[in-house]
């Protein structure tokens, strides 16, 4: 793993970070529980995040960031070039003493040389690291050890959720299980029939009642009415009725999230909840969830994996289709310690 780097040299730690992450909300939620480890070791620090509007919400919510500084453009990397430099007369006043590039690309190099912070690093974009561990080391090459996971997040405001997942239909007892069969493309997809089973086994073979959420986005609204359809009353649909931070928080509250490659499933493991991630043709060395209370079940045991492909060149998603859903049951069972 190369890092390039300008360690801190003081023996003080830095009193102001600038940290850069411009990518998308999955990517951004990675970096979330080094940089709380990082502030708890050194809770005098001060913590800015320069990022996009479009996944500025959560850490917007969080203690972790004394400011969060959003700029529009969405994807369009002019405009977000454009607004950034006008950021720049409030990050000089800000008198940074280092600076964490997290993305390191054109943008985030630009404004990290305006900067002439003291000292910084920059994220290492090529590595067949996970994007978590690649983070570590960022934050480690800026003179900072022993950077590890920490889900400990505080809240700036309660966020409530109780009253949402009640609407619709949680009756307040159950566990919550969350299904997200979120892949996006057919690849990456686990056919929803195996998620409709593996609830079904839950329900008829563990004792504590348990009910199952859907946070889909629109594009996978059918496959949530099938589920609803299957389900019935076990089954809480919000999809498309939760913001960000509502969905950030109802997985807080859930006993395990089965997930294929998304967002939602970066939500989950870096809150320290036990993710059972399917990736199908995705390539895990990026962004396979980490922590002892994940497993990534994928395609790199065989010789047709990780294909990346969005069709399985053979017709049938054999890396995905292989696991039945009495395996993931007794996997998510193994990843609960529960008999």
């Amino acid at each position: 793993m190369k890092i390039r780097s300008k360690p801190w040299r003081e023996k003080r730690p830095p009193r102001k970070i600038l940290v850069m992450r411009f990518q998308a909300l999955g990517d951004t939620i990675i970096t979330l529980p080094y940089l709380q480890s990082l502030k708890n070791q050194y809770p005098d620090t001060r913590l800015h995040l320069l990022t996009r509007k479009e996944v500025s919400s959560i850490p917007e919510s969080l203690e972790l960031f004394e400011k969060v500084i959003a700029i529009g453009g969405g994807r369009n990397a002019k405009i977000q070039f454009v607004l950034a430099l006008l950021q720049l007369p409030k990050l000089w006043w800000y008198n940074y003493d280092a600076v964490l590039d997290l993305q390191n690309h054109k943008i985030s190099n630009v404004i990290r040389f305006l900067l002439f912070p003291k000292a910084w690093s920059e994220f290492d974009k090529y590595s067949a690291y996970p994007a978590g561990e690649r983070t570590r080391k960022t934050i480690e090459a800026l003179g900072l050890k022993n950077i590890s996971i920490n889900s400990s997040f505080q809240f700036r405001k309660e966020i409530h959720v109780d009253q949402l997942l009640m609407e619709n239909g949680w009756d307040g007892i159950s566990q919550l299980v969350i299904l997200n069969p979120a892949g996006n493309f057919p690849s990456r997809n686990w056919p929803i029939e195996n998620y409709v089973q593996f609830a079904r086994l839950w329900i008829g073979n563990l004792s504590q009642p348990v009910q199952f959420v859907l946070m889909l986005m629109s594009q996978h609204q059918d496959k949530a009415n099938r589920m609803k359809q299957e389900l019935r009353n076990y089954c809480i649909d919000l999809s498309g009725k939760t913001t960000t931070i509502e969905a950030f928080s109802i997985i807080k509250k859930s006993n395990l999230v089965l997930s294929e490659d998304s967002g939602l499933m970066h939500m989950a493991w870096v809150q320290g909840i036990p993710t059972l991630a399917l990736f199908g043709s995705t390539n895990k060395d990026w962004s396979a969830p980490l922590g002892e209370f994940s497993i990534c079940l994928d395609s790199s045991d065989l010789e047709c994996g990780p294909c990346m492909l969005k069709d399985c060149k053979y017709g049938n998603n054999h890396c995905l289709e292989r696991y039945s859903p009495d395996f993931i049951f007794t996997e998510a069972k193994s990843l609960l310690n529960l008999n």
